[in-house]
Order: structure tokens, then C-alpha cells, then sequence
């Protein structure tokens, strides 16, 4: 909860088709309940998600700021957000309040099986990485569970900008040094990582101004975007082979 002392929600801009614009407007309906879950396949890759994740994590902060605090009588929490590491652990976002540690969950590089993670969290609001939409295959329930579930599908990208990107979310260097402490404090990035993920975060950089560029996109897109496999793992090939007569469906 140490960002609350320092971050506000004065400290974001926003637009959405060009215009000015808040985030409700990117997250239509917005409520503390929400689950954010950010699905990051490269090293540090989840920090090209930063701003609309601390805005988020603000907005949510808002709601407690007075009565926020470890004292007797005072509330801890975090807000429900989580990072979905695939493969293997692309760092450690503590310093941006995914708090505790259970919420960075790792998890095999199956569309299936990334797809279950972010059902067992609940997740409502989900941002995945851009890449080509491929095919992928699923149990039916798994997918119902998320259609039933999901509000909003956004991709980003690990250098910040995405192209055709309708959203945008400035930060100023407040929010940025905390964006920057993750980084040098995720001992799971090599030094050369490390370097080249610094530079893009400068890059980033206008002013002290920090912008970062998103697309909306819909559901099916974003679940083929999961994962470039598109042959089922051996987790999902064997709970289809349990599972009832055309549980499974690929989606094209």
C-alpha cells in the first residue's frame, strides 16, 4: 500500500478514440470487485501495462485513501490484481502493489491452461500482450466461464505502445519511478534484459511525461492471443481425453 502516499489519481491522463477520457470510460463500469489480470509472456513484459495497472490500482486506493493504514483500526488491502506469468516468472511487481505474492501466478504456456488461471482468479478485466490472434483449443466450459465473467479485453505491449491503439494513459515521473524500481528489483531479468527494458521505459519518456498506448479488442482475440502454441499441451490433451464428447472446441 506504499503507493497510496504518493500516488493519486491527479497523477494519470487519459484518452480513448483521441479524446480526452477517464478511466471508467476505458473500464466501463468500474467498481472495486473488479479482478485485473495481466497475462505477460516476455521478460518485464508487464510493465508496458503499467499505467492503466497503477491507475487502476489508484482508483481502487480512492475509495479507502483515509481510512488506509497499518495501524489498529486502520484497513489493509490490495486491490485484486494479478500478473500471469507464462512459462516462467518475467519479474516481481510488488513495488507496484500486486500484493501478496500468490497474485504472480506462473503458469504452463497452453491457451488452455493460461485461460483456467485467469478463471480460477475471476478475473474481470483482462490485458494480454499483442500478437497475431492464432488458434487455440479449449475446453467448452472453460470458455463459457470467461464469457460469462469478462468485462473488458485490452492488449498492450512490452514496450508500451501497440499498434491501431485506441487507448492511451499518461503518467508523470512519480508513477514512472516505481515502474523503475520493479524492473532493478525483479532479480528474475538478466542484466542485459534489465538494460534494454530501462531504455524502453526511457523512451516512453516526454517531458517527465510517460505515455503508453493500448488497444480494446474482443474476447475471442485476446484468448487466441494467450499463447503462440496452438497444439493443445499435455495437461489440456488429457482432461479432454476425460472429458465428455466435444468438450473441447478450437477457436480460428
Amino acid at each position: 500500500m506504499h503507493t497510496t502516499k504518493i500516488i493519486s489519481s491527479d497523477n494519470f491522463s487519459f484518452t480513448l478514440d483521441g479524446y480526452l477520457a477517464s478511466l471508467e470510460d476505458i473500464f466501463p463500469g468500474l467498481h472495486n470487485q473488479d479482478r485485473i489480470g495481466i497475462v505477460v509472456r516476455s521478460p518485464g513484459g508487464a510493465t508496458g501495462a503499467s499505467g492503466l495497472l497503477m491507475a487502476t490500482i489508484t482508483h481502487f486506493y480512492d475509495s479507502y485513501r483515509l481510512n488506509l493504514g497499518n495501524e489498529i483500526g486502520k484497513v489493509r488491502i490490495y486491490p485484486e490484481c494479478f500478473i500471469f506469468h507464462v512459462g516462467k516468472s518475467h519479474g516481481n511487481h510488488a513495488d507496484m502493489d500486486v500484493w501478496p505474492p500468490h497474485r504472480e501466478v506462473v503458469v504452463e504456456d497452453d491457451p488452455e491452461q493460461i485461460l483456467e488461471v485467469i478463471n480460477d482468479r475471476a478475473i474481470t478485466r483482462l490485458i494480454v500482450e499483442d500478437s497475431p490472434p492464432l488458434s487455440a483449443t479449449f475446453l467448452r466450459e472453460t470458455i463459457s466461464s470467461a464469457e460469462s465473467r469478462i468485462l473488458s479485453t485490452i492488449a498492450y505491449s512490452a514496450i508500451g505502445r501497440v499498434d491501431k491503439a485506441d487507448v492511451s494513459v499518461t503518467s508523470n515521473r512519480v508513477v514512472e519511478n516505481y515502474v523503475l524500481n520493479t524492473l532493478r528489483l525483479s532479480k528474475e531479468l538478466l542484466e542485459e534484459e534489465l538494460e534494454h527494458m530501462l531504455e524502453v521505459r526511457e523512451r516512453l519518456a516526454v517531458n517527465d511525461q510517460v505515455t503508453e498506448t493500448y488497444r480494446r479488442i474482443n474476447l475471442s482475440d485476446a484468448l487466441r492471443m494467450l499463447s503462440p502454441n496452438s497444439n493443445a499441451g499435455s495437461t489440456t490433451r488429457h482432461t479432454i481425453s476425460i472429458s465428455a464428447p466435444n468438450a473441447s472446441i478450437v477457436i480460428t
